[in-house]
């Protein structure tokens, strides 16, 4: 086996956040997860169905300067404030807010924070608290090359999901609610397009039926860093990921995979 050659091992990395949201299945069936399909006009990942996240800013570490204790990690807590701000912006969704609040609340603060672009002004004007702890650390990917992010994935569990949810406008074209299990479906159909990272995540998620039990495994498998790395074997390209991470699959045909 021989391995391509690596690039840049210390890239500046960008910081980014992800939310994977779970709501109840109205037929009873495997939970559902919350995706959303980027515009075919977006940098990154075009046209790809990917969990709601994005960059942490600097708004987010003032706010979570503000929640944490001294013995937390500050890169954590400002990765889950963004998971938490980015999930309003894209989909109209609040997670993690200690409060009762109804839709049309929701749909208020959305617009108040696409004005101000900042959760803790959003929240102190509703007065509104968050719990951090909603949400369970589940994964870390780092691209290694281009755009370096650092994406943290987090779990949440919406419930009953029983609400209205809109596209931003913007960054997205769609939104559906699947199974980990149907989004697999659609991908190896051509109805959808996975990256990496996204493909991964869906593959580790799908035997678990519901949100205790994917959490049950999150925690079983405390986030380490995961970069696929490219390798010749067998005379084939492969893309793989590290054994022994929580990943039922960790070596994939590179002409299967799609990168972003």
């Amino acid at each position: 086996m021989s391995e391509a050659p690596q690039s840049d091992p210390h890239p500046q990395r960008i910081p980014a956040a992800t939310a994977i949201v779970f709501r109840r299945s109205a037929s009873g069936g495997p939970a559902e997860l919350l995706l959303a399909e980027r515009a075919a006009s977006q940098r990154f990942a075009p046209g790809a169905t990917v969990f709601p996240g994005g960059k942490v800013d600097p708004a987010d570490h003032d706010l979570a300067a503000q929640l944490g204790s001294s013995e937390a990690d500050p890169e954590d807590l400002a990765a889950r404030v963004a998971a938490v701000r980015e999930t309003l912006e894209e989909t109209g969704l609040l997670l993690g807010v200690k409060q009762t609040v109804t839709a049309q609340e929701v749909a208020a603060a959305r617009d108040l924070l696409h004005r101000e672009s900042a959760l803790g002004k959003v929240l102190a004007h509703y007065g509104w608290t968050l719990d951090l702890n909603a949400l369970v650390p589940f994964a870390r990917w780092q691209r290694p090359e281009g755009r370096a992010f650092d994406t943290r994935f987090y779990l949440a569990d919406l419930g009953t999901g029983a609400v209205e949810l809109t596209i931003d406008g913007t960054e997205h074209s769609r939104l559906c609610w699947l199974s980990a299990q149907e989004a697999l479906m659609q991908a190896g159909r051509g109805e959808l397009s996975l990256i990496f990272p996204t493909l991964c995540n869906l593959m580790r998620l799908a035997p678990h039926a519901d949100f205790a039990a994917a959490a049950s495994d999150a925690r079983m498998f405390p986030p380490t860093p995961i970069s696929g790395r490219q390798e010749s074997a067998e005379g084939r390209e492969w893309l793989t990921i590290p054994e022994g991470l929580g990943y039922p699959v960790t070596r994939f045909p590179l002409d299967d995979v799609r990168r972003a």
